[in-house]
């Protein structure tokens, strides 16, 4: 029914696609095996060009569906749920790992905190918005590995300290100013995740800088990143917020530069659940 109707609202049939691009990792492999099983189908039976996609990937290629100005080199933040990376892209298609989270991705640590205050999930959009009521300033939690040498990312330290100053404040029976908590939550990540960021910029030498990953639909990330980056006549990019979460489009724009290159896949393809995005299968 999902394919029929994006069809359907496209005008198009299944004869008229060039191509057909799938996520095979990484990725929940339930999830992963039922897209790549249709798609292999797909493929095979209408003899089209098959071509397999990885997920972070496809993060990165979100932005070229409405940023076609943008040209290798550039820095990419990866930052999502289940990932904080830091990419080096000196050509289309390949990719250097300069850094990631060594324990909780970024968007995982608001999930959790947003559970801890009962807030819902996921933990994102409503921890930026009570955020905005709130002083960024009034509580110092850490920064961890700030200022370390490597691009590197560190979070687990930052959750259980918010977690902690919440718990210590139930148990005093005091006022819990979810607000500030947040405030100052949010911009110890930022902080964290601009200034690698930016570093790694200045090493590499770009001048412009890409965002990519659900995390990277906050508005707060994306106004500090984009004045710090200013001042150095650095450009940043981001999608759509509609375009950061998972989405189709996104494979569909890495599957379109990867057709333009004749790197199709095989229908041997397996999903992989842990999957590096240097890994490639053509």
């Amino acid at each position: 029914p999902v394919i029929d109707k994006a069809l359907n609202e496209s005008g198009k049939k299944i004869t008229d696609l060039s191509a057909i691009a799938v996520t095979y990792g990484p990725g929940l492999i339930g999830s992963l095996l039922v897209g790549l099983s249709v798609a292999k189908a797909m493929a095979y039976a209408k003899n089209i060009p098959f071509i397999g996609i990885n997920h972070l990937e496809a993060h990165i290629y979100a932005n070229f569906l409405e940023h076609n100005e943008i040209k290798p080199p550039f820095i990419c933040l990866i930052v999502s749920g289940g990932h904080t990376s830091l990419v080096y892209i000196k050509y289309f298609g390949e990719y250097k790992l300069l850094g990631q989270t060594k324990d909780d991705a970024a968007g995982e640590v608001f999930d959790k905190i947003a559970k801890v205050l009962d807030l819902g999930y996921p933990g994102g959009p409503i921890t930026e918005k009570l955020a905005k009521e709130g002083n960024p300033s009034s509580i110092q939690f850490p920064r961890p590995i700030l200022n370390d040498k490597s691009y590197d990312f560190s979070f687990s330290g930052l959750k259980t300290a918010v977690i902690y100053h919440i718990k210590e404040l139930k148990k005093e029976n005091k006022n819990i100013p979810v607000s500030d908590i947040l405030a100052s939550f949010q911009q110890a990540v930022t902080d964290v995740l601009v200034k690698k960021t930016i570093k790694a910029a200045l090493k590499f030498k770009t001048k412009q800088i890409i965002l990519a990953g659900g995390v990277a639909a906050n508005n707060s990330l994306r106004k500090e990143i984009k004045e710090k980056a200013n001042l150095l006549n650095i450009k940043v990019f981001y999608p759509s917020i509609s375009l950061c979460t998972d989405n189709a489009a996104m494979v569909a724009s890495a599957g379109y530069y990867k057709f333009k290159e004749n790197k199709k896949s095989s229908l041997n393809l397996d999903a992989v659940s842990r999957l590096p995005l240097e890994r490639k299968y053509y």
